[in-house]
């Protein structure tokens, strides 16, 4: 199989063991993705799968899951077992394999034009790719799917792969197998993945004929009568006789290559599938993680991300000025269901190792406050850092090193008398870079020259601070996504200054983006530290709004 030819770098821990340490931002984000599917702080996915027939575009009869599913395995299709190349790596999106008889219809351009804006350097069109068809699955009644990172976007075209309709059986068989699938596999990926959707008749119109039905506007033949919904109707239907699969009993039986693929084994596959939707729910779950763990040799994907326990989401400081800091963001509990007497705090150390009985401070949580993953079945409740005292949403802490923060744990208290649990990854806790942070001074520009503020704490004397841009693509060829960095220059401190921060800044003149998110790092004595929490260029101030420097 696919996973065989590829190599998978485990980052640590075994079965139930969180598979990173946080902060880690490209897992973080790889990680929300994955399980942020729905509610607060979701994910990109949520409203595009709400409800599971939503389709984004003209038209009525098709819905952007199907659609989803279907782009995975194409792009998945052109993987050579032999040779290790193609599987997942996006080059469905380039025009020139859109453009193949093989990929015929809109499904891969529409798919790409609403997935693609969440690619990012963290996280490839590739992986995004397959969280689709992962999160279509698992909020639309299928199986939870194991997902692995770290996929690769191809720099071009794959070469030809996918199999058509009116290929015979022998043709479908190898073509498999190419693709590092067994006769046995192949029907029972066919079979799951056409528990969605159907066949429509722009794109084959030898096969669907116009329906003239105003409520399916896109003429689409459904492979089952619940196509929107993942289940094993399309098997009891085949194997009672009554199915509609226009792959099945068309008219012409020479595109009839669903009849083919499932009898080939004399219908053993389909029979169980139909007999047991337990077995057909694990197969698909199994095949689907298999497939999209199919990557281009050398590639090296991560262990399966695994859901956080306690998970800060967020998590940001920003140098405000004499001599003062603010701390914001959010904790997520996995897998708990609202309860109104449980508390949640986080206790610090200071950045010179030293607690006092201020280092506390209790989290706030609303009704609303509420995440959902694999269509509903599991919730997450999520805390808020806020200042009780004056009811914002951050916390003004003293940036001197004996009042400032290094790292924290969580306490959770259910109120029931048991006492609260620590909750601090181990032992390790829950580090905060307070070396360098955001400074309020920046802002992005209205006219003229904007800038972005790095505080960098004094006696640390890094030989480098710059700022990377995380750029979203927009352009579908324009792949692979590297951050683009900007180099820091030293603000001069004014004489006399007890600041505990120096100011580092970069002039931009119009460059901010207001759709992608920048980090900032600094390397001291040749190791690169890296500032937790982001800044999105639409979060700004303009510069007119913007706390002047504090230098």
């Amino acid at each position: 199989m696919g996973l065989r030819a590829s190599k998978v770098l485990v980052l640590g821990g075994g079965a139930g063991v969180a598979a990173y340490v946080w902060p880690n931002p490209r897992m973080d984000q790889q990680e929300s993705f994955r399980w942020d599917q729905d509610g607060f702080n979701h994910g990109p996915f949520a409203f595009e799968l709400d409800p599971c027939d939503k389709y984004d575009f003209a038209g009525t009869g098709r819905s952007n899951a199907a659609d989803w599913i279907r782009t995975a395995y194409h792009d998945m299709a052109t993987y050579n077992v032999a040779d290790g190349t193609g599987g997942m790596d996006s080059s469905i999106r380039f025009k020139e394999e859109q453009s193949r008889a093989e990929n015929v219809g809109d499904s891969f351009s529409n798919t790409l034009r609403v997935l693609d804006r969440d690619a990012s350097s963290y996280v490839s069109i590739a992986d995004i790719l397959a969280l689709a068809l992962i999160i279509s699955m698992e909020n639309c009644g299928g199986p939870e799917i194991d997902y692995r990172a770290g996929r690769v976007d191809a720099m071009e075209p794959n070469v030809a792969g996918v199999p058509e309709p009116q290929n015979d059986l022998d043709s479908h068989i190898a073509s498999f197998a190419r693709q590092g699938f067994t006769q046995e596999e192949m029907i029972g990926l066919v079979a799951c993945g056409h528990s969605f959707g159907g066949v429509q008749h722009d794109a084959f119109p030898d096969i669907v004929p116009d329906l003239g039905d105003p409520n399916n506007t896109h003429s689409n033949a459904a492979f089952d009568s619940t196509f929107v919904h993942f289940d094993n109707n399309m098997y009891v239907e085949f194997m009672d006789g009554t199915t509609a699969n226009p792959l099945v009993v068309g008219t012409n039986d020479t595109t009839n290559s669903d009849k083919r693929i499932f009898s080939s084994d004399g219908n053993v596959t389909m029979r169980a599938f139909a007999e047991s939707p337990t077995l057909f729910a694990s197969t698909c779950a199994s095949l689907f993680a298999r497939m999209i763990d199919t990557v281009p040799r050398g590639v090296q994907l991560t262990e399966v991300i695994k859901p956080l326990p306690v998970k800060p989401h967020a998590f940001m400081t920003t140098y405000i000025g004499n001599g003062q800091l603010t701390l914001e963001g959010d904790i997520r509990l996995w897998n708990l269901t609202e309860n109104l007497n449980r508390t949640v705090r986080i206790v610090w150390l200071n950045s010179d190792g030293s607690t006092s009985d201020d280092n506390a401070v209790e989290l706030l949580h609303s009704e609303n406050q509420v995440g959902s993953a694999l269509g509903g079945r599991i919730t997450s409740m999520w805390y808020s850092l806020h200042n009780a005292t004056s009811s914002q949403s951050f916390l003004t802490l003293d940036a001197a090193k004996s009042n400032s923060i290094s790292k924290f744990s969580v306490l959770i208290d259910e109120g029931n008398g048991s006492g609260p649990r620590v909750e601090d990854q181990g032992g390790i806790g829950f580090r905060i870079e307070d070396t360098l942070m955001w400074s309020s001074s920046s802002c992005a520009p209205t006219f003229g020259t904007g800038r972005l503020d790095i505080a960098v704490r004094k006696g640390t004397s890094p030989s480098r601070v710059w700022v990377e841009v995380d750029a979203f693509s927009f352009d579908l060829g324009n792949v692979p996504i590297e951050p683009n960095a900007y180099n820091a220059s030293l603000v001069e401190p004014q004489a006399g200054d007890d600041e505990p921060y120096e100011i580092w800044r970069v002039d931009i003149n119009g460059e901010v983006d207001l759709f992608v998110d920048y980090g900032i790092y600094a390397e001291v004595n040749g190791v690169r530290i890296m500032a937790v929490g982001v800044r999105n260029g639409g979060d700004l101030d303009s510069c007119t709004d913007a706390p002047e420097s504090p230098f």
